[in-house]
């Protein structure tokens, strides 16, 4: 299991993305890639820590996704959150991270944003994303 160390920020992102990306009403494409190179994408709820540079992605050990990025630690992968033509994209590398810790930390982000409980899940891990670069548009 990779354990990815805390990231520090290293993009900054306008007040209007800022809100765009903690609006609850929205889930994001989080794009991973496979291990023969196809691309695997899948609708997501997920949270924004700008202070830390991080985004987070509540899901089990067993899905698609986090196999993906066990079988390469650290690989890139993109979340867009799309309204119509309002979008914001995240790009990084990701760690699939099972630390009590962090996992309650990637809990209670998500409590903030989606104001209720992840489900509680058996194998529930969290994806950590340092985020590198962020693309935008009419956000």
């Amino acid at each position: 299991m990779s354990l990815a160390q805390p990231h520090s920020a290293s993009v900054t992102v306008s007040a209007s993305v800022e809100v765009f990306l903690n609006d609850p009403r929205f889930v994001a494409a989080f794009t991973t890639i496979r291990p023969g190179g196809a691309p695997h994408v899948a609708p997501v709820r997920f949270t924004w820590d700008a202070k830390a540079g991080l985004a987070r992605v509540l899901t089990v050990l067993s899905s698609r996704k986090a196999r993906n990025l066990l079988a390469e630690p650290g690989g890139r992968v993109a979340l867009c959150q799309v309204d119509g033509f309002t979008w914001v994209t995240l790009e990084g590398t990701a760690h699939v991270v099972q630390d009590p810790q962090r996992l309650a930390e990637g809990v209670a982000w998500y409590a903030r944003r989606y104001r209720t409980l992840p489900p509680d899940r058996p194998g529930r891990v969290v994806i950590e994303i340092a985020v590198e670069r962020v693309l935008s548009l009419n956000a």
